[in-house]
């Protein structure tokens, strides 16, 4: 129930960030004031092969990582444009973003999809690589999405899970 509150309090915190922000207006120091320095930082490149490619494509564009993992159940791409404005703001944790993660693909795409993963744990034994990321699937069941990835760091499978540290009672 801890971990629920702790998330629950950081959500308040980022919705008043994301009402101060407004897309084609904010600015990057905008950004920054609210969020703090990014967790990463992907140019246009960078972004181009990462399904939808969208803005964070265009010549010119970057793209800001704002991890709230492992406490938190959210992670931010915010997009700023050639021009310096934001022009997308999106939480990327959420099950029509885990559809897009399919067998085959490569690590680094994924987590340009979905951010810092919560944890990565290596099993050596099955020449295997987990990497979890908490979300709220609505309304507000605490999740675990699981990427697993093979030696070559090419994506095996994937599963959704309740989080059952936030999930239990009494802890």
């Amino acid at each position: 129930m801890g971990v629920l509150s702790i998330f629950l309090g950081l959500v308040g915190c980022d919705q008043q960030r994301i009402s101060e922000l407004e897309e084609g207006v904010a600015t990057e120091a905008d950004v920054r004031a609210r969020f703090g320095e990014p967790e990463k930082i992907w140019d246009a490149f960078d972004m181009a092969a990462t399904p939808p490619p969208g803005a964070a494509a265009a010549p010119g564009a970057r793209t800001f990582e704002y991890s709230r993992q492992s406490a938190g159940m959210a992670n931010y791409m915010i997009t700023m444009g050639p021009d310096g404005k934001m022009s997308a703001l999106r939480q990327v944790l959420n099950p029509s973003n885990f559809a897009k993660v399919l067998p085959g693909m490569p690590m680094e795409q994924v987590r340009k999809m979905l951010g810092k993963p919560m944890k990565v744990t290596p099993y050596a034994l099955k020449q295997q690589t987990h990497y979890d990321w908490r979300y709220l699937n609505p309304p507000s069941t605490a999740m675990v999405f699981t990427v697993v990835f093979d030696q070559n760091l090419q994506v095996v499978s994937t599963a959704s899970a309740d989080d059952d540290m936030a999930n239990s009672k009494g802890r």
